[in-house]
């Protein structure tokens, strides 16, 4: 009834409203008293009262009055006619994953989201992946975005159309309609959004009375921290920190919280107390307003009718027509903007959560639709500069700026088309740029930043992007206004590269150093933003030759108006060799010098273009540039590398040193380095090579040291001299060598980057990675290398760590060239020193030739004459003689190196052309010069090679001099002959090679006779050897000393068929114990020592920390009190292992006295390192082992086994008497006695042996001492210093494992010990059963050391503790195995981990033997019958646990019943008949085989623990895994004492075992727990989707969210994140967690520590991606996975962390506990 009732309400008042003269007034009268009344009316709202009143009361009748009838109806008629949108449009959230297609995405920023990737036919292309920043929305579907496969499977409209408007129109009414809604609620929404303070309501909203209700509303910035918000909070309006934090953390979410609601007076106070408190802390107070509560309510509706509006628009594209319309219509003042624009203008104004609904509201609407998306781009470029100045000014992240939305626009080819055409956007970015930064000028009108605004500069950068994005893509058609618009804008970027030309001038410091480093990361930051840009403005230019030439002569003439120009001073005459060079005089270090020359650099990138394009021959007038000019700065820059390198500005500080290594960097060396390189080709290719070279030499200050006019003493100026040549001549190499630029010559951009790949790697075999960030990219983020590396380089795939490599092919070496121009200093060494290295390898010379270049285009060609005219002559005679007058300090041979290459690059040069050419037509004729100039003085440079080839210290050169001269005769041959043959060339070089092959002849024979030699001594040595065994055999036959340690000497067979029979660990039948002398050497001061009882002690380092690896209840961890009531732990192990403490060992020894001492010497030490704590807790006992680094806590002492030879005679009478039950009733009667004594009336023990001998067996009774008559013997002696070991390492056994204070007397200590050694066992055989191991022989050497020293130590315990205390443990765990009506707190069967319970048992039963007045032990032979028969009760025990919880029983083949299926049968059918329970119908041969497979995990353990503990040697069986599993069982099982069929007890202790059958299966628990279903409890998933970081536990598969304030929780008191406070629980206190967005592991050790640890997740090229940097596609590597897996299943994850901490230098702490 109320439905229908509601449903006429919004019918007749939809109708009224429609049928009223002024709807609109109608419409804002209803919202004037019903949002008032639902939003922010009671004190404490209810947000679900609110969304229903909301929905009944103004939704619904919104929407009757759109669809003027009821609502689902209207809708169900609007889906008939519409089809779904093509676009998908998914707004991404801050941190999704998003993807983009390398092959098929227009430009980089083109993606999809996750559902849509997987859809498409991208997911089998080379594609990227990355976290969203937030903001960008899916371009699936947008058919200019790609350039295949716009559309997934699902939003494919059945043929990827272009982008229109769907055939989808509204009826002409319902469009009206929608249209009227739309204008009214979007006004009202843009009223309240862009809302000020002070307004007041507008008439039709005013409530007809105002209450005195206001909120207090705090706002949202990035100036204040999350704890001053607090802070503030909790000092202004009187809320408590929890209150406080709330309100923090939904300020920060929201942008805005309502903190306080009150009266107008008191709504002040608070906003002034705020303020005020907020100004302590920070400069700037907090935004506070006061909003009367009905403007509030407004606001939220408003807010709320963001995401109803996106609902509404969805429904059909009529809809979303009718909203972009009226958005966007103009305002009928035409001095007010439209709406979207007035939003878009009031963003940095708006709060977070406004922005976003706006925001997302564009997204949903305008962006989808083609012809809107137009007039918004426009809208918002004509107020592009003031909302990026509101950005500038504003605080918040860019991705919630509406400025962010520029990329969905200016990346769209078409728009950015008609932005540039029609608004001309290109200059409006640049403009904005300019206005931005034009308070950086200085007088000369070029950039200055010293004491720039960081903040706001990086804010500046960021408007770079827009320009980058509206050149993505080129244009194939230009068209006039394009042209005329393009140049426009480039004049105005041309402006903006004005004012950087000459920018931040530097000038070299004589004296003293610099005072202040003068600011220069800004210039380089500008730099690194202009890199794509001139890159893409370049681009640009050369598809049309007429923008070409136009950008060019734009180009040259704002150089040249540049008010930096060089020529300030008269030109003068430089002479040199009959040559005359005109320029003006300048030095590099004496006048001022810039780095920044980004027009000349712009102007020789077009050249070069012009070039390549052929539109250089229709430059006006190119006769009239002056390359002189036009190389004068960029050979400056160069010069100015150069002597910084050569030390000469050292006292100019770092900042110049860092300008340098940028200006060569990968980073910024395309728009720098190498377009001046590119202006010093062009002006060398375009001036007379003399007067270049002199230019050179003058700029480099060399002039008249190689004229001869000035000679010095100085060493420090020698020296300089020195690197400075070095420097001049490798600028010659690279002008005239590097060629490798499309223009330059004829090669494409993949030769470019396949000789940059050879290039590094020449200088080691290198990752992917390395490769990459070696390698420039361009705009598209693109390197190119993929279609290249297969060409040069093999891959080389990486193992368990590491990652895989590639190496340079073999064939691709000759491409090298030792003087490549973009290696750095210490690459040149490498790369030279890695070839030199192979070439000896392979047996080659060790000369590095330069490699035949490619041809220089035409318009470069004339560059070779660089290497023929007299200056290069002059230059390379002089720097040779200097080598060969031998004076030290006038050459180096670095001068020597460089001037080779120069000369092997002529002869290369003179020999390309003479092999193309006749003799005739070649005008090249370095060879001739060579020989020629100075021949009459020796002098020439062909003499003086064959001189310093015998100069001593160029040794090194040797080969390269052989070689340069072996060319001098090839090209000699050449000359002579017009068509020089092979064999000529061969000839030439026939006498130089029989040399080097004798040479290499004579020694490999020495090599030879080296070796024969070294045979014959150690032939001869081991005949001698072996007479002397044999004429010493008596010797060597009668050496006590070594092993036997004087037992009879027994021959092999006999000791080998001994072994085979006495391979048995306990019962009568054991073997004996070998005495073995163990001595070990001190790691501290290497002293050696046996390992003896009544020794000093040596301990073993260790490392105590509790655990859950092997639980089966992950994240419930078992409580434990300290007076030891309320839970069994750790008296009893329960079967889930919830939680156990483990004890692993590095294996390393010491002297309990050595490790003393370091103990000590490291806590004094350690306490004054920085962040010391986080590495070692000093307080809990922690240290590093002094060899391997590894993390200890605790030292487990060295404790030798007994030997022991068994009397089998007398264990066979004994065992004829001591049979279970008489065992059983011996053992009753004396724990009944030992209480008696001890007066023992506990109420834990009570009562409890009364009926243990009822019906157990038929003999006499035995008396207290029985136990006694079986055999004793006087217990072990140790010395004082193990006795004091045992205390320290029981002592932290039991403080880590109970999280408990040290106490060496609490009852609990031997327990732990017990409980220790228990668990360490099953961890190691769960490892070992996991890799597929043997049992024995395949434990590392560390583990078997830990191992059989914890065994030692644990067995010791009853020796140190007090007897009674053992005796009362004995009784209670004994108590499981009989049970007793009248015992409390005794477990039953299915609460009991029997394998701790084993080891319990063992290692206490001794206390049994103990006197009033002596100390007493049971003898072999009684401890074998003690052992066999608690293994024997326990197994039994632990089989019925197993078949009581089984309910998996496996398909057993069919076959013949056996004996062993026969017992378990009955057994089935016996404990059926005492539980009630049916088993379920199975075979006996499937019950056998579910038993036998849950019992071997225990009888492994059992085997390990009774080996370290008795020393016997276990089958051979046991030590192969290629034995059946069978036969393993049966192994065991006879090492054991068990029989091989182990349903077999039952029937061996029938007697004694059916009545305790009946009270085991009979006990009220056992009951209880077959009635109940235990189910495994698991970690609850987060479903919050806004989740920023993602964490996934490697232990459960629970899903945190890590570094989240809203997932903050207590622990003990203090606040910690998710992902720590699941570590308690899950890991007790250990943590492995994936962050999946970051892609990297996170291992935890508390809350204080913790480290990062690389993923399992590798690339293709086999490496990892922490955040997801590169972006490859990720697949997981099953080894990296085993190893992480074997890291927590070995407990190595605190080690782990100890070891990276120790290596990172932490400087600032990382709270850990807040992840």
């Amino acid at each position: 009834m109320a439905e229908g009732k509601k449903s006429l309400d919004g019918l007749e008042l939809s109708k009224e409203w429609l049928e009223a003269a002024d709807s609109r007034a109608e419409l804002l009268r209803y919202l004037k008293e019903q949002v008032p009344q639902i939003f922010c009316l009671k004190t404490e709202p209810s947000p679900q009262e609110e969304e229903e009143l909301m929905q009944s009361r103004l939704f619904y009748h919104l929407e009757c009055f759109l669809f003027g009838e009821d609502p689902q109806e209207g809708l169900e008629k609007l889906k008939q006619g519409c089809t779904s949108s093509q676009l998908c449009g998914r707004v991404f959230k801050e941190g999704e994953t998003v993807y983009s297609c390398r092959d098929c995405a227009i430009d980089p920023t083109c993606v999809l989201c996750m559902d849509c990737f997987q859809d498409s036919v991208h997911k089998s292309h080379r594609y990227k992946m990355h976290a969203s920043s937030g903001g960008g929305f899916c371009d699936c579907g947008d058919v200019e975005a790609w350039k295949i496969g716009p559309c997934c499977s699902k939003h494919d409209p059945g043929a990827a159309t272009a982008m229109v408007t769907d055939e989808c129109l509204l009826e002409p009414e319902l469009y009206e309609r929608a249209e009227k809604l739309f204008r009214v609620l979007l006004h009202y929404v843009t009223e309240f959004l862009v809302w000020e303070e002070n307004l007041e309501l507008s008439a039709e909203l005013q409530p007809r009375t105002k209450d005195n209700a206001y909120y207090c509303v705090l706002y949202n910035d990035e100036h204040h921290s999350y704890d001053h918000v607090i802070y503030t909070l909790q000092r202004s309006v009187n809320c408590n920190e929890a209150e406080a934090q709330t309100h923090t953390a939904l300020i920060d979410k929201e942008g805005r919280r309502a903190v306080k609601r009150g009266t107008l007076r008191t709504c002040q106070q608070a906003k002034d107390l705020i303020r005020s408190n907020s100004e302590h802390i920070s400069l700037q107070p907090l935004r506070v307003e006061i909003l009367h509560a009905a403007v509030m309510a407004h606001q939220t509706f408003a807010l709320r009718l963001g995401p109803w509006f996106q609902k509404i628009i969805s429904y059909s594209v009529g809809f979303r027509q009718a909203f972009c319309q009226v958005a966007l219509e103009t305002s009928t003042d035409r001095d007010r903007p439209c709406l979207i624009s007035r939003l878009m203008l009031h963003d940095a104004r708006m709060f977070k959560g406004a922005r976003k609904i706006v925001h997302e509201l564009i997204f949903c609407s305008m962006l989808m639709e083609t012809e809107f998306k137009r007039l918004f781009a426009i809208e918002f470029t004509k107020h592009f500069k003031q909302l990026q100045k509101d950005f500038i000014n504003d605080d918040h992240e860019r991705s919630i700026s509406i400025t962010a939305l520029s990329v969905q626009i200016f990346t769209v080819p078409t728009l950015a088309r008609q932005l540039i055409e029609e608004a001309n956007v290109i200059k409006v970015i640049v403009d904005t740029i300019m206005d931005l930064l034009r308070e950086h000028l200085d007088v000369n009108n070029r950039f200055f930043f010293l004491g720039y605004n960081s903040d706001k500069f990086t804010r500046i950068q960021i408007i770079f992007h827009d320009l980058r994005y509206i050149l993505i893509s080129k244009p194939s058609i230009w068209t006039e206004e394009l042209r005329t618009q393009f140049i426009e804008g480039f004049k105005d970027f041309l402006g903006l590269l004005k004012c950087m030309q000459g920018m931040e001038e530097v000038k070299r410091q004589f004296g003293q150093h610099i005072a202040v480093e003068p600011e220069w990361e800004a210039g380089f930051s500008l730099q690194i933003q202009l890199r794509h840009i001139l890159a893409m403005f370049q681009d640009w230019c050369s598809s049309d030759d007429e923008i070409l030439l136009l950008a060019f002569k734009e180009c040259h003439k704002v150089l040249m108006q540049c008010n930096n120009q060089p020529f300030h001073k008269e030109s003068t005459d430089y002479y040199m060799c009959k040559h005359i060079l005109h320029v003006p005089p300048y030095k590099v270090s004496q006048q001022p010098v810039s780095i920044h020359l980004p027009i000349s650099r712009l102007l020789a990138g077009l050249y070069v273009l012009m070039c390549r394009t052929g539109a250089i021959g229709c430059l006006d007038y190119p006769e009239s540039y002056d390359y002189t000019q036009l190389a004068e700065h960029p050979l400056r820059c160069v010069v100015l590398a150069a002597q910084v390198s050569a030390e000469m500005w050292r006292r100019n500080g770092l900042s110049l040193v860092s300008q340098v290594y940028y200006y060569q960097d990968v980073k910024c060396r395309d728009e720098m380095y190498d377009k001046d390189i590119l202006m010093l080709q062009i002006a060398a290719s375009k001036m007379d090579p003399n007067h270049f070279l002199m230019l050179i030499l003058l700029r480099f200050e060399l002039f008249d040291y190689f004229n001869g006019s000035c000679s010095s003493k100085d060493q420090d100026e020698l020296i300089q001299w020195n690197r400075l040549t070095e420097e001049m001549l490798y600028l010659l190499i690279v002008i005239v060598g590097e060629r490798y630029v499309p223009g330059i010559s004829q090669v494409t951009k993949e030769d470019v980057t396949m000789r940059e790949v050879i290039h590094l790697l020449c200088i080691e075999p290198m990752a992917h990675s390395s490769l990459v960030k070696g390698l420039s990219e361009n705009e598209s983020h693109e390197i190119g290398l993929e279609s290249v590396i297969t060409k040069v380089a093999t891959f080389k795939k990486p193992g368990v760590s590491g990652h895989g490599l590639y190496e340079v092919k073999k064939e691709r070496l000759v491409e090298f060239n030792p003087f490549f121009y973009h290696y750095s200093r210490s690459q040149h060494s490498k790369a030279e020193e890695s070839q030199k290295k192979r070439r000896t390898q392979e047996s080659n010379d060790k000369a590095l030739r330069p490699p035949v270049p490619p041809a220089f285009c035409p318009a470069f060609s004339s560059i070779v004459r660089l290497l023929c005219c007299d200056i290069i002559i002059h230059i390379l005679r002089r720097v040779l003689q200097r080598a060969a007058e031998d004076r030290a300090t006038h050459w180096t041979e670095a001068m020597i190196q460089r001037a080779l290459h120069l000369i092997g690059q002529a002869l290369l040069e003179e020999k390309t052309q003479l092999e193309d050419s006749t003799v005739e037509e070649v005008s090249f004729d370095f060879s001739l010069k060579a020989r020629k100039i100075g021949s009459e003085h020796g002098k020439s440079v062909f003499l003086l090679l064959s001189k310093i080839k015998a100069v001593p210290s160029l040794e090194a050169q040797k080969d390269m001099i052989k070689w340069v001269l072996q060319m001098f005769e090839i090209v000699k041959c050449l000359r002579e002959k017009s068509s020089p043959t092979a064999s000529m060339s061969m000839e030439t070089t026939k006498p130089e090679e029989s040399a080097q092959d004798k040479e290499k002849a004579e020694r490999k024979r020495k090599a030879e006779a080296a070796k024969l030699h070294r045979q014959k001594i150690m032939a001869q040595m081991s005949a001698m050897q072996k007479n002397f065994i044999e004429s010493n055999k008596m010797l060597y036959d009668n050496m006590p000393e070594s092993g036997t340690q004087g037992e009879p000497v027994t021959t092999t067979e006999s000791c080998a068929m001994e072994q085979m029979e006495l391979c048995v660990a306990i019962g009568p039948h054991r073997g004996s114990t070998p005495a073995e002398r163990e001595v070990l050497t001190c790691i501290l001061c290497q002293e050696e020592q046996e390992v003896a009882a009544q020794a000093q002690a040596m301990v073993l380092t260790a490392c105590v920390q509790r655990s859950t690896v092997l639980t089966q209840c992950r994240g419930k961890i078992p409580t434990n009190r300290a007076d030891g009531t309320g839970t069994p732990y750790p008296l009893f192990m329960p079967p889930e292992l919830a939680v156990g403490t483990h004890t692993g060992s590095c294996g390393h020894v010491m002297h309990a006295t050595c490790w003393q001492k370091y103990f000590e010497a490291v806590q004094n030490t350690t306490r004054n390192r920085l962040h010391a704590e986080l590495i070692i807790d000093l307080e809990n006992g922690e240290y590093l082992c002094p060899l391997c680094k590894s993390l200890c806590n605790t030292v487990v002492p060295l404790i030798p086994l007994e030997p022991l030879v068994f009397n089998y005679e007398n264990a066979e009478i004994i065992g004829q008497h001591l049979t279970l039950p008489r065992w059983i009733q011996i053992i009753s009667v004396r724990i009944k006695g030992l209480k008696s004594v001890t007066q023992d009336n506990d109420c834990n023990t009570e009562g409890s042996s009364v009926d243990w001998d009822t019906g157990l067996c038929g003999e006499g009774q035995p008396d207290f001492r029985s136990i006694l008559s079986y055999g004793v013997q006087e217990p072990r002696k140790f010395s004082d210093s193990i006795v004091e070991m045992l205390v320290v390492c029981a002592t932290t056994v039991h403080r880590v494992g109970l999280q408990t204070a040290p106490n060496e007397l609490c009852p609990r200590v031997p327990l732990m010990a017990w409980n220790t050694c228990a668990f360490t066992i099953q961890a190691i055989e769960n490892i070992l059963k996991e890799e597929d191991k043997p049992l024995f022989g395949s434990l590392q050497n560390r583990q078997l050391a830990g191992l059989k020293a914890t065994v030692q130590f644990s067995a010791a315990q009853r020796l140190k503790s007090s007897q009674t205390v053992i005796q009362r443990h004995f009784s209670d765990m004994f108590g499981v195995l009989l049970p007793a009506g009248s015992r409390k707190n005794t477990p039953s069967l299915l609460e009991v981990d029997f394998f701790h319970l084993l080891v319990g048992l063992v290692l206490s039963i001794p206390s049994l033997y103990q006197e009033e007045a002596v100390d007493l032990q049971p003898s072999a032979v009684s401890s074998a019958y003690n052992d066999l028969h608690i293994l024997h009760l326990v197994t039994m025990a632990h089989m019925l646990q197993i078949l009581l919880t089984s309910t998996d029983f496996p398909a057993v083949a069919g076959g013949e019943e056996t004996e062993e299926a026969r017992a378990a049968v009955e057994l089935c059918a016996t404990v059926s008949q005492h539980t009630g329970r049916l088993i379920p119908d199975v075979s006996g041969s499937s019950v056998a085989e579910r038993v036998k497979r849950g019992l071997e995990p225990f009888l492994r353990c059992a085997a390990l623990f009774f080996n370290c503990l008795t020393g016997v040697h276990p089958p051979e069986e046991l030590f192969s895994t290629s034995v059946t599993s069978q036969g393993q069982m049966e192994a065991l099982c006879s090492y054991l004492s068990l029989p091989s069929n182990v349903f077999q007890l039952f029937q061996e202790h029938r007697d004694p075992i059916t009545p305790l059958l009946q009270r085991w299966c009979g006990s009220p628990a056992v009951t209880k727990a077959l009635k109940g279903n235990i189910q495994t409890v698991r970690c609850p998933k987060s479903t919050d989707d806004e989740r920023k970081h993602p964490t996934l536990c490697l232990f459960c598969g629970a899903m945190l969210c890590s570094q989240s304030s809203c997932c903050l929780s207590q622990l003990d008191g203090e606040d910690v994140g998710a992902c720590t406070a699941h570590a308690a629980t899950c890991g007790a206190g250990v943590g492995m967690f994936l962050r999946i967005r970051e892609c990297e592991i996170v291992l935890m050790a508390s809350r204080t520590r913790g480290s990062t640890y690389p993923a399992p997740y590798l690339d293709d090229y086999g490496e990892t991606d922490p955040h997801l940097g590169r972006g490859n596609p990720l697949h997981l590597c099953p080894e990296r996975y085993r190893k992480l897996n074997q890291l927590w299943q070995q407990h190595c994850i605190l080690e782990e962390i100890a070891r990276s901490l120790e290596v990172v230098n932490v400087m600032f702490a990382f709270e850990w506990q807040m992840l």
